[in-house]
């Protein structure tokens, strides 16, 4: 173990000291990247307020008694003195779902457990937002509804208790293997909505019963140094997303580890075939990935499915240990969509495949539109990549996708299935690839 832990530490000291030389200054469209990028300073416990320490309050450490009525009148009590920081002591507190309030911030100490409920009664439906659909659905454990500023840190955990809602899910899917992902209830464990200036920092998000953490029409948010896991072994947890940006703009992700049985990283924004014209929806852009590792996941980064526009989007100074994928865009013959100045730089590991461009056919409904929408892939960028793979450029577009403008640059890959076809992209560049020791043209 300490081996391991001296490799990792070495490894991100070296890629820290390689990275802060080669990062670029810019986004992928050559805008200027914010000093707001540059800043990941972390927020203070002292900073919040008064603290609002649970167990003072006449909450239990109990793992096995429901305290969700008695933890949220602290979170009101808070808000009605004017602010402060909801605190979970050292212990295990189970609850269903919460709501912060303008001011107020949840931090979870360390050794503390902040740990939902496996019962989807405490979870009252209500309006939210679900797989590219603004929809009535369960609530979250933590939710943060136009709560700008609010944050999330500690040392501490927050634990979706899933197992029960992965096993309703893969019996349903067993009964029904169509059926979908909204049809068994299960909570996601931390969903902020229409919230500017969010911080969430060192937590570790664990075992969520549907996506871990889900952002939607939120501005500027910096998640630093999060530990967020899912297992894919011995139980499969079914789309249990690492992070979900839907309708978000400037985010950065910096320092974290990913591993979950599904995307680690999601940008969503609406589905179907009239998705660009419909309320709620919209696309995400300026978003930095940076010095984070990514253990076993569906994708490191993935555009879609229910997507239509994402632009300048940086993944870059990244470790893959275990992904299926690096780089997927979703190409969803349903949904117009748009991925424009996507970069992933300076990355190394293992993947099965490095980047997969194929349609995503999964529900797929056109609801009475003759025709399908068009869909785009534009100025894609992979360069300076170490990888290992079984396959190179997993790339097959369909009918209605035009990708155009991709680079290729210092890659140095070793992969079993090793094929390539250029044609397949207008306006392809190629520089410095080598794949099993061969150089691409």
């Amino acid at each position: 173990m300490f081996r391991l832990l001296l490799s990792v530490s070495l490894f991100f000291i070296a890629l820290s000291s390689f990275s802060q030389s080669h990062k670029s200054k810019n986004f992928p469209d050559g805008t200027k990247i914010p000093a707001w990028f540059s800043d990941s300073t972390k927020i203070k416990l002292a900073d919040l307020g008064e603290q609002y320490v649970l167990t003072k309050h006449g909450v239990l450490a109990d793992s096995n008694l429901v305290q969700t009525a008695a933890i949220q009148k602290v979170i009101d009590l808070a808000h009605e003195r004017g602010g402060g920081a909801i605190v979970i002591p050292k212990g295990t507190f189970l609850s269903g779902a919460l709501f912060f309030k303008p001011k107020t911030h949840l931090y979870v100490s360390e050794g503390a457990v902040l740990k939902g409920s496996d019962n989807i009664a405490d979870y009252p439906m209500m309006p939210s937002r679900m797989e590219g659909q603004n929809l009535d659905y369960f609530p979250a454990l933590v939710n943060a509804y136009g709560v700008n500023k609010f944050s999330i840190s500690g040392a501490g955990t927050i634990d979706g208790n899933g197992l029960n809602y992965w096993k309703a899910f893969w019996q349903r899917r067993k009964e029904n293997p169509n059926c979908t992902n909204l049809e068994v209830s299960r909570p996601r464990l931390v969903f902020i909505w229409k919230s500017n200036d969010v911080q969430v920092q060192d937590v570790r998000l664990q075992n969520s019963g549907f996506w871990t953490s889900h952002y939607y029409q939120c501005n500027n948010i910096k998640i630093l140094n999060v530990r967020i896991t899912a297992p894919h072994e011995p139980i499969k947890a079914p789309s249990t997303d690492a992070i979900d940006l839907d309708v978000c703009n400037n985010v950065l992700i910096k320092g974290c580890y990913l591993a979950v049985n599904d995307d680690a990283i999601a940008l969503k924004g609406g589905k179907g075939p009239y998705a660009d014209k419909e309320a709620g929806n919209g696309g995400n852009s300026n978003i930095i990935i940076e010095d984070s590792e990514f253990g076993f996941c569906h994708a490191a980064l993935t555009c879609g499915s229910e997507a239509i526009h994402n632009k300048n989007v940086v993944m870059r100074d990244c470790h893959i240990t275990n992904a299926v994928r690096v780089l997927w865009l979703k190409m969803r013959p349903d949904t117009p969509q748009k991925y424009e100045f996507v970069s992933v730089e300076n990355v190394d590991g293992y993947a099965h495949s490095l980047i997969y461009v194929k349609p995503w056919t999964q529900f797929f409904d056109l609801k009475g539109r003759k025709e399908a929408p068009l869909s785009y892939s534009d100025n894609i960028t992979l360069k300076n990549i170490k990888l290992k793979c079984e396959v190179f450029f997993d790339v097959k577009p369909g009918e209605y996708d035009r990708l155009s403008k991709f680079n290729f640059e210092n890659l140095d890959i070793t992969a079993k299935n090793d094929a390539f076809d250029k044609s397949l992209v207008k306006g392809f560049k190629v520089k410095n690839v080598k794949v099993n020791n061969k150089q691409l043209q």
